[in-house]
């Protein structure tokens, strides 16, 4: 039985030469020279080429003497080994490195997911990405916040609801809490996807607007809220207390699934209400 910590060192170099020798070298058009190739798949030095670096690299990788690859030379050898999606993602792992492609945010909800939102009736929830773009709500989301279909796709932002929306002004019982929260939350993602330039220009908009935004934003404070408590002062059934849960799904990784329910009978009582005033069709298109 396993009872020792991982070395990442010494995996990373069972796993580069794991992945290596399962290759074939007809795969890369390379002769098979079956009679002069002592162990299967492609050499090292046919890495090395592959990835565009030097085969005393691959060398020092493969017997773990310490090296710590960049970002760029893990999707090199990712690309060249033909790693799956997971093993890139396990690649980078071993590497303590982000993977390019870890900064591109979701701009749709994807399909299971938003069929998993519509399914979760009589239970508000909704589907965002890391800079709180709405991308798939439920019809009693839309009936306990507001319904974000008839709102264009560039206001269709928690944040900037919050801060900017009127009829969002005073939704909140302790705005403040919720605000403080929020801004916390916003400038964890912005320090996780630096390259993301809609998120940098939703932060600008907001601080220049708001004037609540940019004191806060100015504290630095983070804080990533995967669950909680709101109330919220519902202009038909009043005061609404909700405990909400944010999933992240395994596959779909920066989407996350926010779900309310009611943390009391009182609210309950009126969560009801708005539930049987939902419409059927209030998924997202």
């Amino acid at each position: 039985m396993m009872t020792r910590t991982v070395d990442a060192t010494q995996e990373l170099a069972a796993f580069l030469r794991t992945r290596r020798e399962r290759l074939d070298p007809l795969d890369f058009g390379l002769p098979s020279r079956r009679r002069s190739r002592r162990t299967p798949g492609l050499r090292r030095e046919e890495v090395a080429e592959l990835a565009g670096v030097s085969v005393d690299y691959v060398v020092r990788l493969e017997q773990a003497r310490g090296l710590r690859p960049s970002a760029d030379v893990v999707e090199a050898l990712a690309g060249a080994l033909r790693l799956a999606p997971d093993e890139r993602a396990y690649l980078f792992d071993l590497t303590r490195q982000r993977p390019r492609d870890a900064d591109l945010p979701a701009t749709a909800a994807a399909p299971p997911l938003a069929r998993l939102v519509a399914d979760l009736s009589p239970l508000p929830a909704m589907l965002m990405n890391h800079r709180y773009d709405v991308l798939a709500w439920n019809a009693e989301m839309a009936e306990l916040i507001l319904d974000f279909g008839t709102l264009p796709p560039s206001q269709r932002n928690a944040m900037w609801l919050c801060l900017m929306h009127p009829e969002m002004r005073e939704f909140y019982v302790d705005r403040e809490r919720v605000v403080r929260e929020g801004v916390a939350h916003l400038r964890a993602a912005w320090a996780a996807h630096p390259e993301d330039r809609a998120l940098t220009g939703l932060i600008s908009e907001i601080t220049t607007h708001n004037e609540e935004f940019a004191r806060l934003w100015a504290q630095q404070d983070v804080k990533v809220n995967g669950r909680g408590h709101k109330v919220l002062r519902h202009p038909d059934v009043g005061e609404i207390a909700v405990h909400f849960e944010v999933l992240m799904p395994l596959q779909d990784t920066d989407q996350r699934l926010m779900i309310c329910r009611a943390a009391d009978d009182m609210s309950r009582s009126g969560l009801d209400r708005l539930c049987a005033a939902a419409r059927p069709t209030g998924l997202a298109p």
